[in-house]
């Protein structure tokens, strides 16, 4: 099945499961378990594990249930088994979690390894007008005026195929190549939020809010539009490039490619990266 999720990440310590703390995994696994009376905990796998305080609107998984279970979820009602599983849900979930929509996955289907890009969106404001307490969970308020025009200009230098490991942080084994599709900074003029828009293949653990705090040092002044992309180059940490706060960004989207294209494309996400050579 797939599962449409989205979540106010304030309350949870992340997407993954962790022994003795609120997890987002861990809620909609204990209500699945809940509403199907599963002797076993069904596991989900998910697009895209959110570090703590960081937000979804669009959050994708998948999950295995047993058919007799699947069956059964209606009970007495006449609903079709995926409505009904996502009323029940809702019934048991708190609201700060929502599985927004349930369906049979196609064949091949795989919400992290199908995916073809996903799409964060970081929100922060630089000014006390533009700060608005009934959003103060989901947008950072930064205490320094930010040049927005340069923090676009050091974003464009970063599209592309990269080893972004001056931007993340490494784990073994694990590649930190990535392809950032979109970088990009725009400031509403309605209400005065600043946004980035940051989509890529995939990213690696911390990557969009350290993509962030490069920025942050263009904007204030700290450093010129190309300093990101030398630190890029260097291949290595900088510490002036700071992670920014969880609570400014959001998952909003997880494409996919059409069904047929499903089980090739998860193929192609399992390989080991490696970049390709330059001329």
């Amino acid at each position: 099945m797939r599962l449409d999720v989205a979540y106010d990440g304030t309350g949870f310590s992340g997407w993954a499961t962790q022994p003795g703390l609120r997890t987002v995994q861990g809620e909609i696994e204990a209500g699945l378990a809940r509403v199907l009376r599963l002797a076993e905990p069904a596991r989900l796998t998910v697009a895209g594990r959110t570090d703590a305080g960081v937000h979804a609107r669009g959050q994708v998984a998948h999950v295995d249930l047993p058919g007799t279970a699947w069956a059964a979820t209606p009970g007495r009602s006449d609903r079709v088994p995926a409505e009904a599983l996502r009323r029940r849900l809702a019934a048991v979930l708190a609201p700060d979690v929502v599985v927004r929509g349930v369906a049979p996955a196609p064949t091949g289907f795989d919400a992290r390894f199908s995916a073809i890009w996903r799409r964060y969106c970081y929100r922060l404001v630089d000014t006390i007008g533009a700060r608005d307490p009934s959003t103060r969970a989901a947008v950072t308020w930064h205490g320094r005026g930010l040049d927005v025009d340069a923090m676009d200009a050091a974003a464009r230098d970063l599209v592309g195929e990269h080893d972004f490991a001056s931007y993340c942080k490494p784990r073994p084994g694990a590649t930190t190549i990535r392809t950032l599709q979109e970088f990009s900074w725009r400031r509403d003029r309605a209400s005065g939020v600043i946004e980035a828009r940051v989509r890529a293949d995939a990213f690696c653990h911390s990557m969009v809010r350290a993509l962030v705090g490069g920025c942050l040092v263009v904007g204030e002044g700290r450093a010129a539009p190309d300093w990101p992309g030398l630190v890029l180059a260097a291949q290595r940490r900088d510490p002036r490039v700071t992670v920014a706060p969880a609570r400014g960004l959001t998952l909003e989207e997880v494409a996919y490619p059409p069904d047929g294209e499903l089980a090739a494309r998860a193929r192609v996400a399992r390989a080991v990266r490696t970049l390709a050579p330059k001329d």
